[in-house]
C-alpha cells in the first residue's frame, strides 16, 4: 500500500485531469441558462453532470494507464472526486455570474462605438465638454485643389468644442459638418482618437455660383434696373421685347452693394473725448438686400432660354410674390398655444438608450411628442417600433415645462 501523501497527490492529479472537461461544460451551461432564461442550474444537477463526465474520462484514462487500472486505494479515488466536484461547482458559479452581468441587448453599433478618454473632458457651465485639437498638418483631399495657408491656419488654430457625452464616431461627423458649414469647405474628412486629437483633410470652397445652379439649368448675368430689397432666392420674371422668362435670383448688385454679401461698417474706430480711439463693437450681420437702381442680376433659368436672354437688349426685372409659407403659419399657431420645438440628443444609459419609442411611452410618460429622429438616418414621424441609442438626434415638441423635464431625464 502506497503512502498516504502519495495517494492524495495522485488523487489531485487524477481529479484535475478528469475535471477539466466537466468544469468547462458546467461553466458554459451555467452561463447559457442564466443569460437566456435567468435561471440557475441547481447544484445537485451540476454534481451529477460532473461525476458522469468525470467517470467517462477516468475510465478512458484507466484503459491507457495500468497503474490507475490496478490501484485499489480509496483515498486517491475520493480525493479525485472532491477535486472534480470543486472544479465543476466553481466553473458553474462563474458562468452563472457572467450570464447575469452580460447585457441582454447588444448591437453592432454599440460594439463599434468608441468613447473619449476622461482626461480630456472639461466641466464648463455644468456640462461636460471636450475641445478637439487638430494634430499634425491639415491635408488636402484627393481630386480637389490644395488648401490655402489661411484656411489651414483657421482649421488648425480654431477653438472647436463639443458635448463630451457622444461617441467618437458622432463627434467626427459633427466636427466635419461644423468645418464644412463655418468655412464653406467643399469636402472634409475627419478622424478623431480617444484623446480628442483630430486628423483633418479638407478641400477649399468651390465657386458659390455653380453650387446654386441645379442640373439642366443655366445661370445668366444681365444688366437691368434692379428693384430694392431683393435678396438671394427670390423668384423673378425677366421681361424682354420678345419673351418673358421666370427664374430664381442667385446674385444681384445695385449701385455699390451686392445682394450676396452683407454690408459692413466702413469706420472700425470711434474717437472719444480724450482723443483716444476705441474699437467699435461690430454689428451682427443682417440679411443682404439690394438698394435699387441700375445694376446686374444673375438668374437661374432653363437652358433653352439662356441664349434668348443674352441677346435681348432691353430687360425688365419683376419680383414675383412668394406667398404665405404654411409651415411658418403652423409654427406660429403652435407657439401661440404654448407648444415649443427643441432638438435634443439621447444620452448614454438613459431611459431611451437601447429602447424603442413605444417601450418608453414617451407621449404618456413625458407628455412630449417626437416628430423626427435620427438613428442611422432621419425618420420623420417615427413609429413606436423606432429604436433609439445614445447619440441619436431628436426633434421634440411639447410645452416648455414638459420639454425641460424630458431633457433633464432622458437626454
Amino acid at each position: 500500500m502506497a503512502a498516504l501523501p502519495f495517494e492524495i497527490l495522485l488523487g489531485i492529479y487524477l481529479g484535475v485531469l478528469t475535471g477539466i472537461i466537466p468544469a468547462l461544460i458546467a461553466g458554459v451551461l451555467g452561463f447559457i441558462f442564466k443569460y437566456f432564461t435567468d435561471v440557475s442550474i441547481p447544484g445537485l444537477g451540476v454534481v451529477v453532470l460532473a461525476l458522469g463526465i468525470a467517470g467517462v474520462n477516468g475510465g478512458l484514462m484507466a484503459l491507457n494507464d495500468e497503474n490507475i487500472r490496478t490501484s485499489e486505494n480509496a483515498v486517491a479515488l475520493l480525493t479525485a472526486i472532491i477535486v472534480v466536484l470543486m472544479l465543476a461547482l466553481y466553473a458553474h458559479s462563474q458562468g452563472d455570474k457572467l450570464g447575469a452581468s452580460v447585457p441582454k441587448r447588444i448591437s453592432l453599433r454599440k460594439l463599434r462605438d468608441r468613447t473619449l478618454n476622461t482626461d480630456v473632458i472639461e466641466l464648463v457651465g455644468g456640462r461636460n465638454q471636450v475641445r478637439v485639437t487638430v494634430s499634425g498638418e491639415v491635408t488636402d483631399v484627393e481630386g480637389y485643389p490644395p488648401l490655402t495657408a489661411e484656411l489651414r491656419g483657421e482649421i488648425k488654430d480654431g477653438h472647436w468644442t463639443f458635448p463630451a457625452d457622444i461617441p467618437v464616431g458622432e463627434l467626427e461627423t459633427r466636427f466635419a459638418d461644423r468645418l464644412q458649414s463655418e468655412l464653406d469647405l467643399a469636402a472634409v474628412t475627419v478622424s478623431i482618437d480617444e484623446r480628442a486629437r483630430a486628423n483633418v483633410g479638407a478641400a477649399p470652397p468651390i465657386g458659390s455660383t455653380s453650387k446654386r445652379v441645379p442640373d439642366g439649368k443655366r445661370a445668366v448675368s444681365l444688366s437691368a434696373l434692379v428693384p430694392s430689397g431683393m435678396t438671394r432666392g427670390e423668384s423673378v420674371r425677366l421681361v424682354t421685347p420678345s419673351e418673358t422668362v421666370t427664374g430664381t435670383l442667385i446674385a444681384a448688385r445695385s449701385g455699390d452693394k451686392p445682394a450676396d454679401k452683407p454690408s459692413t461698417s466702413a469706420d472700425p474706430t470711434v474717437a472719444t473725448d480724450g482723443g483716444e480711439t476705441e474699437p467699435m463693437v461690430p454689428k451682427p450681420p443682417t440679411a443682404s438686400t439690394t438698394t435699387g437702381g441700375e445694376g446686374r442680376v444673375t438668374v437661374v433659368v432653363d437652358r433653352s432660354v439662356a441664349k434668348t436672354l443674352l441677346e435681348a437688349g432691353e430687360l425688365q426685372v419683376v419680383v414675383l410674390s412668394r406667398g404665405t409659407r404654411r409651415e411658418f403659419e403652423l409654427v406660429s399657431l403652435l407657439r401661440r398655444s404654448g407648444i415649443r420645438f427643441q432638438k435634443l440628443t439621447v444620452k448614454p444609459t438613459g431611459p431611451l438608450d437601447g429602447h424603442t419609442i413605444g417601450e418608453v411611452s414617451v407621449r404618456d410618460t413625458y407628455n412630449v411628442l417626437i416628430i423626427a429622429a435620427k438613428h442611422e438616418q432621419w425618420q420623420v414621424a417615427p413609429r413606436g417600433s423606432q429604436i433609439l441609442s445614445a447619440g441619436d438626434s431628436l426633434y421634440v415638441i411639447g410645452s416648455r415645462e414638459a420639454l425641460a423635464s424630458f431633457e433633464e431625464v432622458a437626454v
